[in-house]
């Protein structure tokens, strides 16, 4: 919906020519159909595919979900975090805590995990809002270490090594009856599409959200501060406040994540909730080189990345390297990410957020 700005009347009573503040783009448009019709595919997806191939888009659609959060947090409001394992952990575990000792159902315990994330996020933001730089990011890797120090000590959560789900929770997920019915399929083969299609649910909606965040006044104040805090300090945006608002939503958002996560995989510890590589530094990689700072960015990340592993991943500790080697190449010779770079050299904007100025005729309507 374009804002229009209506220029008075000429001396020779002509009226000049409006304008209008516009978003969408040609491009936006096409995206917007192809992405509807490609969501429609994925939630249709279990008719053609087996098991290990939902298994394997189920993780690419968390990670995606993890490097959108990442992305808002460290591209926008400037925090660069290396220590978001923190709250996959405490998402992983509040849901295991909801269900094994309270007894609640799996599914309501995933939205009450992230709720709980966000409570912790609260009083850990006062600490690590202190530091900035490279000191807030190893404070924050330092506070994920408290974190799975203190859990590792839980006896009733399986200590240092862990605990599973118990069986009757697991095989009660509501509505994989229906799905067993719907797909003639067995219980496990149930429960991976019922968590595939939440893993999909919670990908669109983290870029859902985001996109919709970056178009409010909020989302005006994160690109500015983006751009230069200073300045953006200077014409009256709270830096500050937008920040600690902006950690609160990526750690609901990680702690959902993390509380699905573990759900699917029906066990967790404390070396594995809390894991740097598997949680932080792959989400970092995926970022850097879509993109940072763009929405598309993480998507483009993604999918590059998942190509690698699946195709070197088998090379063990080369892989890493491999890894690494892309990342410092990739930042070399396209800082601004691959789809940075292709999108600043042709402008080319698929969800875009940006506002453009544009001249319409009078009899025209205004752009979308």
């Amino acid at each position: 919906m374009a804002d229009q700005v209506k220029a008075p009347e000429s001396a020779t009573g002509a009226t000049p020519p409006r304008f209008a503040v516009a978003t969408a783009t040609p491009a936006s448009r096409l995206a917007a159909v192809a992405g509807l019709a490609l969501v429609a595919v994925l939630v249709a997806l279990p008719i053609a595919v087996g098991r290990g191939s939902l298994q394997h888009l189920f993780s690419l659609l968390t990670m995606l979900a993890l490097a959108q959060y990442w992305n808002l947090l460290a591209g926008y409001a400037g925090l660069v975090s290396v220590g978001q394992q923190a709250y996959v952990g405490l998402g992983g575990y509040a849901l295991f805590a909801l269900v094994s000792m309270a007894g609640i159902d799996p599914l309501l315990a995933i939205a009450l995990a992230g709720a709980a994330a966000g409570l912790i996020a609260v009083p850990t933001a006062f600490i690590v809002f202190r530091l900035q730089g490279a000191h807030f990011a190893i404070g924050t890797w330092v506070v994920a270490e408290i974190f799975r120090l203190v859990l590792a000590q839980v006896k009733s959560l399986g200590g240092g090594t862990g605990t599973s789900l118990p069986a009757e929770a697991v095989r009660g997920l509501a509505g994989t009856r229906w799905i067993e019915a719907l797909f003639d399929v067995r219980a496990a083969t149930a429960r991976d599409i019922l968590t595939y299609w939440l893993a999909l649910l919670l990908a669109v909606l983290s870029l859902a959200a985001s996109y919709w965040l970056l178009r409010t006044r909020r989302g005006l104040a994160l690109a500015a501060m983006r751009d230069n805090a200073r300045a953006a300090e200077s014409v009256g945006v709270d830096t500050r406040r937008a920040r600690l608002v902006v950690y609160l939503v990526t750690a609901i958002g990680t702690g959902l994540t993390g509380a699905l996560i573990y759900l699917h995989t029906a066990r967790i510890s404390p070396d594995a909730a809390f894991s740097v590589l598997d949680w932080t530094a792959y989400v970092i990689f995926i970022v850097v080189i879509g993109g940072i700072g763009t929405l598309e960015g993480p998507i483009t990340g993604v999918i590059v990345f998942f190509v690698l592993q699946d195709n070197f991943a088998a090379f063990g500790t080369w892989y890493l390297m491999c890894l690494g080697a892309l990342a410092i190449a990739v930042m070399l010779v396209a800082p601004r990410g691959i789809w940075g770079t292709l999108a600043h050299r042709y402008d080319l904007q698929l969800l875009p957020t940006r506002r453009r100025l544009v001249r319409q005729d009078t009899d025209a309507a205004p752009p979308a």
